[in-house]
């Protein structure tokens, strides 16, 4: 018997005929022809070795062969429907150890409610958190991370992503900063003062670099931190400036005495986005994973998505 040639169409063909004794009736359940099913009995007899299914006037019988066959074989089809079926996920069961990346902020302000949702509907999961650094893409490939939550133009060619919603920058400065007093800054007031940048969590001022590299000017970087935390602590207490997505701007000034301003010399639009890569796509707890960041993050009053921008 050639093994190749058993398909598990033409195994559950003979499933049927076994069952049925009776080509006609076969052919009605399997949505076939008689024909079609001569010719598959033809083939299974021949794979088999063994006639199988015998005329007896009107009717078939079964060979000793064929009788053998027919609990194995239901066996083999239960099991073989079950490795072809999706596979089936139980959030209580789970114990997975989700490796999540985004910014601090993210972790101040939304991680909680994350945490609350997992010890109500998946209490034997984890999380463990880290702090993004833009582009660094290849970790959701090599499974290093399963989930990203970030801002960027557009999803790149692997990746799987469901928007979060859009906003503007923002330029932040301390409550009583001589740049206040500006309805939008002009370029040359941003350029007067210096800056932080804050490189954990998505790429969020490189375009005014790229805007200001193309006209030869520069700003000048006081102070580069990973943590929001750290650069607005620094801010409120200093003469510098940082850039930062308008919702979190408004978000942090009920924390820090800090205010922010327009850019009126440049447009730009973040899209915030929850990422994951291809390897994942199908995978029923990463889809529960990272459906249940999608709601809370777009729920959350501190997300992009339910603030309103001023402009």
């Amino acid at each position: 018997m050639q093994l190749s040639n058993l398909s598990f169409a033409l195994l559950h063909t003979l499933d049927v005929l076994l069952e049925t004794r009776n080509l006609s009736h076969a052919a009605l359940r399997l949505n076939s022809s008689q024909p079609v099913l001569s010719r598959q009995l033809a083939q299974l007899r021949q794979d088999f070795d063994d006639p199988l299914l015998v005329r007896h006037g009107r009717e078939y019988v079964l060979t000793p062969r064929a009788e053998a066959l027919i609990g194995p074989l239901k066996h083999l089809l239960a099991e073989m429907e079950a490795l072809l079926s999706p596979a089936s996920f139980s959030p209580e069961r789970c114990d997975r150890r989700f490796e999540l990346a985004a910014s601090d902020y993210i972790a101040d302000h939304m991680l909680p409610l994350l945490m609350q949702r997992l010890a109500s509907s998946a209490p034997h999961a984890s999380i463990r958190y880290h702090t993004w650094q833009a582009r660094q893409f290849d970790l959701l490939a090599s499974g290093g991370l399963d989930l990203i939550t970030t801002m960027l133009d557009d999803v790149p060619d692997e990746l799987h992503g469901k928007l979060l919603g859009e906003d503007r920058p923002v330029c932040v400065m301390q409550a009583q900063h001589p740049l206040s007093a500006c309805r939008s800054l002009s370029e040359a007031d941003y350029l007067a003062w210096p800056h932080v940048r804050i490189s954990g969590g998505g790429d969020k001022d490189s375009f005014i670099d790229h805007y200001l590299s193309q006209r030869r000017q520069r700003r000048t970087l006081q102070l580069e931190v990973p943590f929001y935390t750290a650069a607005l602590r620094v801010v409120s207490d200093s003469r510098l400036l940082v850039t930062l997505p308008e919702h979190i701007a408004a978000s942090l000034a009920q924390v820090y005495p800090i205010t922010w301003r327009p850019l009126g010399f440049i447009t730009h639009t973040h899209r915030y986005w929850v990422l994951w890569h291809t390897r994942t796509h199908h995978d029923p707890a990463h889809q529960w994973f990272r459906n249940q960041v999608h709601e809370l993050w777009q729920d959350s009053r501190f997300g992009v998505s339910n603030y309103h921008s001023g402009n």
